[in-house]
């Protein structure tokens, strides 16, 4: 028997010229016991579906139609009975510890206040149990760790207090939005773990929403897909993943990385609204030919990188070794990988490469020439010219208060000064064109793109000066997995004709395969080991190596 029924439920947002529906006559049932996966793109409808479940809808939105039937009763009938679910019959796990707990409290105050909202407990009495609670969720020292205070946590251990919060008050349905997006592989693990766990011990129904199907494949029993706000398909995991019934959900998966085989491209599912055409490269007609070297375009020694430990650097006793004596060669034309969890020292390496960072020793040279020991500003201009980044965040990385053809532009006009404005235009336009995008997009603002369009920007702004070298920093990790597809197939397209050489940083090892012909494997700022893709992921020879590739969330799909 369903203990949750959501009974044609919508929510719409009453706009000045438009009623926007986010989520439209919804009928899903989960029961005791059940994780059910709640997946699709963003603005799909997800998230909107869980807060509508316990009425948090943000003006000007609210719920239009439907019921929400827990455990027979219609929770929303009375508008003040929703206060007697939340937090004692529904609890919720929200995507970010660290915007979920309050920083000027110590992680026992937070657990105690929400006892107290809702149990009938005295102090002694409130305290035991949040401290049982902590050990519950895998927080060792309970007891000491009680009156520290979040920023004393790392990210996997501030979401097992939230969990802990969740819990703490015996709910019997549980609602995990994106509870591991921010997580690395092996916390991801953990977490998920333990959230299959209380679902069995304590007979939770968990509602997982989420966009990682690996994540699904790994923890759901069942699998609703979403689309602007229409459930399109539901069933069991396995049913979904390995034989969809509707197209979208077909696009959906095809477009996630396979775990157990390389391939050549991820397949986009056409529609009438996504027709992947590949790069046009019509920038090869401007692309200045360089002799390929067909050896180690980059070559790094012995890279080290220190950090003073406190604000007051000069005066701080410690140092904490970012990147500990790392050394590795990256031929010209080939993509290599770095993979390892957060503070591994991957994106210090990044920005050390591209010079943001000055190494505390070691050496780094392109095209045979030490850029650690350039002090010409000539020389570095002409350094920074051939190596360009892609960040992780589309969002923060484009200037919001320049149109497209100002942020293309800027890099071009700053290495080549005499261009003229008509073949300024035209470049841009073919560089827009090369990543897809329409030349009208060159006189809109970036807010007024999509995350993959603007990701798109930037690919299109870091090939405005030719580069030679490519420093992909997470480049899709902010982006849903259809639009991630898209991006790493772009990238593909652009290597091939082009010949760019790519460092790809990323903890997601299912897109580093698929990237990448060699993989350096970091832990702790030291390099573990450098192998060829195919074999690292076959025949692994470090015990973090295999460790990683073990946790790495498995899924069957429609590439099997």
């Amino acid at each position: 028997m369903s203990f949750l029924k959501i009974d044609n439920l919508s929510v719409n947002y009453g706009m000045r010229k438009e009623t926007v529906y986010a989520v439209k006559n919804i009928n899903i049932d989960v029961k005791k016991g059940e994780i059910l996966g709640l997946v699709g793109e963003s603005g799909s409808g997800k998230s909107t579906l869980g807060n509508a479940i316990i009425n948090l809808i943000d003006e000007p939105g609210r719920i239009s139609n439907g019921m929400v039937i827990l455990d027979g009763i219609n929770i929303h009938e009375k508008p003040g009975d929703i206060f007697k679910y939340r937090g004692k019959k529904i609890g919720l796990i929200f995507q970010d510890p660290q915007t979920s707990l309050n920083p000027l409290l110590t992680i026992g105050e937070q657990l105690i206040e929400t006892i107290q909202t809702h149990l009938k407990l005295n102090i002694d009495e409130c305290k035991n149990r949040a401290i049982s609670l902590l050990k519950e969720v895998g927080i060792k020292d309970a007891d000491n760790r009680f009156d520290d205070y979040p920023h004393q946590f790392s990210g996997g251990m501030r979401q097992r207090v939230v969990i802990s919060l969740a819990l703490c008050c015996e709910p019997e349905l549980l609602i995990a939005d994106e509870p591991t997006t921010a997580l690395d592989v092996s916390i991801q693990s953990q977490i998920l773990e333990l959230i299959k766990t209380l679902t069995k011990e304590r007979n939770l129904a968990v509602i997982l929403i989420t966009h990682d199907m690996g994540v699904i494949s790994e923890t759901a029993d069942r699998v609703a897909v979403m689309k602007n706000g229409d459930l399109v398909e539901i069933g069991l995991t396995k049913e979904i993943l390995t034989n969809p019934k509707e197209l979208y959900t077909k696009s959906l998966i095809s477009s996630v990385p396979p775990t157990n085989k390389k391939i050549s491209r991820f397949k986009i599912v056409k529609t009438k609204k996504n027709e992947e055409k590949g790069a046009n490269i019509k920038i090869l007609n401007r692309w200045n030919k360089k002799k390929i070297i067909y050896g180690d375009l980059i070559k790094i020694k012995n890279l080290k990188k220190t950090f003073q430990d406190g604000i007051f650097t000069e005066t701080s006793k410690n140092t904490i070794m970012a990147v500990d004596d790392v050394s590795f060669n990256i031929r010209e034309g080939e993509s290599f990988g770095l993979v390892g969890e957060s503070g591994s020292g991957k994106s210090t390496i990044a920005k050390m490469v591209v010079n943001l960072f000055k190494p505390s020793s070691g050496e780094i040279f392109f095209d045979n020439v030490c850029v650690t020991k350039i002090k010409k500003n000539k020389e570095m201009m002409n350094f920074r010219k051939q190596i360009q980044m892609i960040f992780q965040d589309p969002y923060s990385s484009l200037n919001g208060r320049l149109k497209v053809r100002d942020i293309i532009a800027e890099p071009i006009k700053l290495h080549n000064s005499l261009i003229t404005d008509n073949d300024l235009d035209n470049y841009i336009n073919d560089l827009l064109e090369s990543v897809e995008l329409s030349k009208k997009s060159a006189i809109r603002y970036p807010h007024e793109f999509s995350g993959g369009q603007r990701q798109r920007i930037s690919i299109a702004r870091a090939l405005a000066t030719q580069p030679r070298l490519l420093v992909c920093d997470e480049p899709t990790s902010a982006l849903d997995v259809s639009i991630q597809a898209q991006i790493l197939n772009l990238l593909k397209d652009l290597q091939e004709q082009l010949n760019l050489t790519i460092l790809f940083i990323s903890h997601d090892l299912p897109v580093v395969r698929q990237m990448c012909d060699k993989i350096g494997v970091l832990r702790n700022g030291k390099l573990c080991e450098v192998s060829d893709t195919e074999k690292l992921f076959l025949e692994p020879k470090h015990e973090y190596s295999k460790e990683l590739l073990y946790l790495m969330p498995k899924i069957e799909s429609i590439y099997d």
